[in-house]
């Protein structure tokens, strides 16, 4: 497919395709919750690597989860200190979040919203998306667009290299990912942001 601007990847998404747009680590695969395993096919991804569904908003993000009203005050707060930024939190999955986006454990969904304006903006006016890094599985990310172009020629990828205050966009490293539990916070993948027991 051709790079293609902001909003025909917004309209392109909504006919479900498969997009790639930067973020605040390194650039996302992306497509409607409903239209998961097309990332999967896509990524040739196996099923016990689970997408993250990415959001523009908190707000946005809650009704993909459930808890307890103590759980969500937790969660909250660690959202507030660490949102948006590079953290991925695994929380209990409501009934809105399609089985295609965890294939072998729909309990739960990994949740993110980037500290970059240009993915919240694309989030806000598609909703929120699954996502995952651009690169096929077992390869490292691709940071670069030419290189997105070619391994997935079939996705739609915003045409520019975006600047980010003059620096780099992106970290080009994961985000840390924590799941919530009855015992509070395990860290599945240690990134750039330290959770504490305080958290």
């Amino acid at each position: 497919m051709p790079k293609v601007s902001q909003q025909e990847l917004i309209v392109g998404v909504k006919q479900g395709k498969v997009i790639s747009f930067p973020t605040d680590t390194v650039p996302a695969l992306a497509a409607l919750p409903n239209y998961a395993s097309l990332i999967f096919a896509t990524k040739k991804r196996p099923p016990d690597k689970p997408l993250i569904l990415m959001g523009s908003s908190p707000k946005a993000i809650w009704k993909y989860v459930q808890g307890t009203p103590e759980e969500f005050r937790i969660w909250q707060e660690v959202v507030q200190k660490y949102w948006p930024g590079q953290l991925t939190l695994v929380l209990p999955a409501s009934e809105l979040v399609p089985k295609d986006m965890n294939p072998l454990d729909n309990s739960t969904i990994g949740v993110r919203i980037p500290d970059s304006v240009i993915a919240r903006n694309i989030l806000k006016e598609t909703g929120c998306l699954a996502t995952t890094s651009a690169n096929l599985s077992g390869e490292p990310p691709k940071e670069k667009l030419r290189e997105i172009v070619v391994s997935f020629p079939n996705a739609l990828v915003l045409d520019k290299e975006p600047l980010n205050n003059g620096k780099k966009y992106g970290s080009g490293l994961p985000s840390t990912v924590a799941k919530w539990t009855n015992q509070g916070w395990i860290i599945l993948r240690q990134g750039s942001i330290q959770l504490t027991g305080n958290d």
